[in-house]
């Protein structure tokens, strides 16, 4: 076993019974015909080329395949359905597999292409089942339609896919092959997952980093939010997330700190804690013990209360986790540490991880 195997967010964080099971991945499912644009917009929210991304894809059913990604500590997955409306291929089965294994669906459809009657029906029967289930309409190929026709192309497809007017589902356009406005359609894209997907959004936020020491998170940021959902699908569960939380955290502060060559210690700890102020470290503390007797309430706090911790537990594992690699890039070069510098750092991290933006 190589010396990181035991904690490796892969496998899930260390505890006192061994190995945890990693957490439940957050799959967006890409519904749309063939050539709508899927394995391109793939490309474009990863940053992946195209063979990277034609061999990620494995089959998951009979007509279904599923891309993690990052491949090497997965974070999230793609699911993509057979295209709909081949010939001969009816979609039924694999949509209800679809529907029941994703926590959102991106409808693509190219703009140019006005014939999407079984994609928008077969959304209607998804959204029957699951009336609140996240969807989000992705036009793809703005590039190809005249500047002069957009705006009727466009509402063509809201006309399709959304059938009531009351219905939420929200939209962008996107020019993935090039051309103007493609950044800020991805970027629209992003802000909608942010509101049902965060640790998504997270994930695929394109940021520049300013510096080395920015670089070096983006680089450790899908693993570092492997360990937050473990701590969040920890912190849900009655008393147990009283011990596990913390545990995870833990752990991904000692996997981090030999990231930077260090060796995670009690003083590195209470330094950085120090750091922070403490009025974080105190609120840790106080903020699980209320959470863990609120999840005892019974009905209510079995399904808010612990919705919220889960929340909660994301939020601070993940600035936890971006204060600390900051604080350890600094003490790994044997620079001093800005206490405001790392608080900041902090504070954005906590409102980055809720509304699923970036932090740098």
């Amino acid at each position: 076993m190589g010396e990181d195997e035991h904690d490796d967010p892969r496998n899930g964080p260390a505890g006192p019974g061994g190995a945890a099971p990693p957490p439940v991945l957050p799959v967006v499912w890409l519904l749309g015909k063939t050539g709508a644009g899927k394995s391109s917009l793939v490309r474009a929210l990863t940053g992946l080329d195209a063979i990277e991304v034609g061999t990620g894809f494995r089959p998951c059913t009979r007509n279904s395949m599923q891309f993690e990604f990052p491949p090497e500590a997965p974070v999230m997955r793609f699911l993509d359905t057979r295209g709909l409306g081949e010939v001969g291929y009816d979609p039924d089965e694999d949509l209800a597999q679809s529907e029941g294994h994703a926590h959102a669906v991106l409808v693509v459809a190219r703009l140019d292409d006005p014939v999407q009657g079984e994609v928008a029906a077969a959304l209607r029967a998804v959204r029957r089942a699951r009336p609140s289930f996240p969807a989000i309409l992705v036009l793809t190929g703005a590039d190809l339609v005249p500047d002069a026709e957009r705006a009727r192309a466009v509402g063509w497809m809201r006309d399709i896919f959304r059938q009531d007017p009351r219905e939420d589902l929200p939209e962008v356009v996107l020019a993935l092959d090039g051309g103007a406005g493609e950044d800020d359609g991805l970027d629209r894209l992003l802000d909608h997952l942010s509101r049902i997907m965060p640790e998504v959004a997270l994930l695929l936020a394109r940021d520049d980093a300013r510096t080395a020491e920015e670089a070096r998170f983006q680089e450790l940021r899908p693993r570092i939010l492997r360990f937050c959902m473990s701590a969040a699908g920890a912190d849900m569960t009655p008393l147990v997330g009283a011990v596990a939380a913390p545990a995870v955290q833990g752990a991904m502060l000692e996997w981090l700190a030999r990231q930077y060559g260090l060796v995670w210690s009690r003083r590195l700890l209470a330094e950085m804690l120090g750091l922070l102020g403490a009025g974080i470290a105190l609120r840790f503390g106080a903020s699980y013990g209320l959470r863990q007797v609120f999840k005892l309430v019974p009905v209510a706090g079995q399904t808010a209360g612990a919705a919220a911790s889960g929340a909660v537990a994301f939020a601070t594992t993940y600035a936890l986790g971006r204060a600390g690699c900051h604080y350890l890039h600094r003490k790994s070069a044997g620079a001093r540490v800005d206490p405001g510098e790392l608080r900041r750092i902090y504070a954005d991290a906590i409102r980055g991880a809720g509304r699923g933006g970036s932090s740098s």
